[in-house]
């Protein structure tokens, strides 16, 4: 059993992070004598689900649903949801990564005029065409 001082030290985040956390119901610390909170392992690895949630986007409240879920199943529409708008941001993410690598291995005057990076970006040019009107 950690104190929250060892507890927060060891994820790298100050102790009222995790007061934070419970006070929204996403911990619930033992209580020692006198009140004070006990983290066991079950708690660390609530710390470490919720800063996994965190990097990946997922705000407070999205976290706190999922962990809370009144059953498996609604935790599973939850994370079908998330797990959609992840694959979402990772495959802009990798357009980008993708349109970076293509930049700098051109050696064109002008970026735009190359023909790799172009077709890299046609579909964002199909995207955010203007409506035609007839």
């Amino acid at each position: 059993m950690l104190s929250i001082g060892e507890a927060a030290a060891r994820f790298g985040l100050a102790p009222h992070v995790l007061r934070h956390w419970e006070s929204v119901g996403l911990l619930a610390p033992a209580r020692a004598v006198a009140g004070r909170r006990r983290y066991g392992r079950d708690q660390l690895y609530r710390i470490a689900i919720i800063l996994r949630a965190k990097e990946v986007g997922f705000g407070l409240d999205d976290i706190r649903a999922i962990m809370t879920a009144p059953n498996p199943a609604t935790r599973t529409d939850l994370l079908r949801g998330h797990r959609a708008d992840l694959a979402r941001r990772i495959a802009r993410a990798q357009t980008s990564l993708d349109l970076i690598d293509c930049a700098l291995g051109c050696e064109h005057e002008d970026l735009g005029a190359c023909p790799h990076f172009q077709a890299i970006l046609t579909d964002r040019i199909a995207m955010t065409a203007a409506p035609t009107t007839a």
